[in-house]
């Protein structure tokens, strides 16, 4: 059974409209001799894109199946994931509460007001804060006690469980019908953070495009913590879909420091250099350090196969850390 056929299988609400294009970087690939093209996630049909979409389509279809009246998520105070959780809520009548942490402890108004947050909030959802979120689950499921929720569903941090991965597999599916059929990528990289879009890209390309290699870039950990919540997700997968074998897992964590939420010099400037070369916003916390992986790469290997860059969105974050506007020259 196709990979197609075996997603038909599993509850589905359309929130993309239509496929997300996927693009030839013309000026970066003039820069750097190479063919680079990416994937526009970020451009996904509702509340500003991203690549959240995807996995809600699976998650709030379960959450419908099973008559719940409240989603509960939760996430840093400038969550995409959050962001765009709270909008699928409100589109389907859902009550959404979000228990949001503060990781790099900011005072910026902007970023506790601006942005994701803001947006989070225009969608309706009811925010709750905590000091950190140290065990997501065990929280949530005590905020749900606490608050004396009923027919609620848990959404986990970044959608990221094997039923929300499954539509990073329908992604894999996508760029193997969108890509030139003379081009074969011989790396496709993506931010892994909450990890769901890592592993349902590298269970959906082994499948249909077995040479390109799924390359990680963490933006919370280094590879020794990141790999096992790839490994579980890539696991629920299998199980899922009835693959036997699962991909041995790439990752670049080199880009990420000083920590998760922090924006760094290097991905500033992959930020600038996109923007100026080819019109596409990145953001500081996920896609401006995974560029900056993929720039390094570029910039010190001797091959010239070509290359896809998953963009998973994220720029109303933009708006809320300073250092952005800092850094333009």
């Amino acid at each position: 059974m196709s990979l197609q056929r075996k997603l038909a299988l599993f509850a589905k609400i359309n929130l993309n409209k239509a496929s997300t294009p996927l693009e030839h970087l013309e000026n970066l690939s003039r820069v750097f001799d190479r063919e680079i093209f990416i994937k526009r996630d970020d451009i996904s049909s509702l509340a500003m894109g991203g690549n959240k979409l995807r996995k809600l389509e699976f998650l709030i279809a379960d959450a419908l199946a099973k008559k719940a009246k409240v989603i509960v998520t939760a996430g840093a105070i400038q969550s995409n994931h959050v962001r765009q959780t709270a909008a699928v809520a409100a589109i389907y009548g859902l009550k959404c509460i979000a228990l949001l942490e503060n990781p790099i402890q900011s005072d910026e108004s902007n970023f506790l007001h601006n942005g994701n947050k803001l947006l989070t909030e225009l969608f309706g959802a009811e925010c709750v804060m905590c000091a950190e979120l140290t065990d997501p689950q065990a929280q949530m499921e005590e905020l749900i006690k606490t608050l004396g929720l009923e027919d609620t569903y848990i959404v986990p941090v970044g959608g990221s469980n094997g039923l929300g991965a499954l539509g990073y597999v329908q992604c894999a599916i996508e760029i193997a019908q969108q890509k030139p059929l003379e081009i074969e990528f011989d790396k496709v990289v993506v931010a892994s953070g909450s990890a769901g879009t890592h592993a349902g890209l590298a269970i959906g390309l082994q499948e249909l495009l077995p040479q390109s290699q799924v390359i990680g870039v963490t933006v919370s950990r280094f590879k020794q913590d990141q790999a096992p919540k790839v490994e579980k997700i890539q696991r629920e997968l299998a199980e899922l879909l009835a693959i036997v074998k699962t991909p041995q897992i790439e990752l670049w964590d080199s880009y990420f420091e000083p920590m998760y939420g922090m924006p760094n010099q290097r991905a500033l400037n992959a930020i600038t250099l996109l923007a100026r070369s080819e019109g596409i916003l990145l953001d500081p916390v996920y896609t401006g350090k995974a560029m900056a992986g993929l720039l390094d790469y570029l910039a010190n290997s001797e091959e010239n196969t070509p290359v896809l860059f998953v963009h998973t969105g994220g720029s109303p974050a933009l708006f809320a850390y300073p250092e952005v506007s800092k850094s333009i020259d």
